[in-house]
């Protein structure tokens, strides 16, 4: 048994030498719900900082992967964009108005939900025609990394919206602020 898997995983090995001279595979199709957070997303440059949002009570942090950044105004994200939005409550004064910094913003609470958000060819393919939103999937997770109970359609559904802006809400502002 033991020369058996010696050769089998030396085969596995040799056929991946073989199959990364000639291509990389495509990833694998995902749909609502699988898409993890990278462990390193942190340290991804920010898509947009600090979104300040009184009216959900929320800041959040939007990250983006390196892909990400050779998307255009024009042609939109490429595939293998994946974001990550952290959204966090707004601390809020006793009396229920929220907290601002010396800058005006609003001051940073507690991390509620981390989003993900990921383009590829033919993630998403079981979703409904009428909440299609081109090849995204999204996935919610909470702080302590168990999967959300947050209704993937509803990030389709606003989503949805800003289809001609490849379904990536403040779009327009992010390539405003690129150099």
């Amino acid at each position: 048994m033991l020369v058996r898997h010696r050769a089998g995983a030396a085969g596995i090995v040799a056929a991946s030498a073989l199959w990364g001279c000639v291509t990389t595979p495509p990833p694998l199709p995902l749909e609502d719900g699988e898409l993890q957070a990278p462990a390193d997303y942190k340290t991804w440059p920010k898509f947009l900082s600090a979104v300040q949002r009184p009216d959900a009570r929320q800041v959040r942090e939007i990250y983006m992967n390196p892909v990400a950044g050779d998307a255009t105004a024009a042609g939109g994200f490429p595939d293998g964009t994946v974001f990550v939005m952290e959204n966090y409550a707004a601390k809020a004064r006793v009396d229920g108005t929220l907290e601002t910094g010396f800058d005006g913003k609003l001051v940073k609470g507690e991390l509620l939900r981390v989003f993900v958000m990921g383009k590829n060819p033919g993630w998403g393919a079981r979703v409904a025609g009428p909440l299609r939103n081109g090849n995204w999937v999204y996935a919610a997770w909470l702080p302590n990394g168990r999967k959300a109970p947050d209704d993937t359609d509803t990030c389709r559904a606003c989503h949805l919206p800003v289809s001609g802006k490849d379904f990536v809400h403040r779009y327009d502002e992010h390539f405003e602020s690129r150099p």
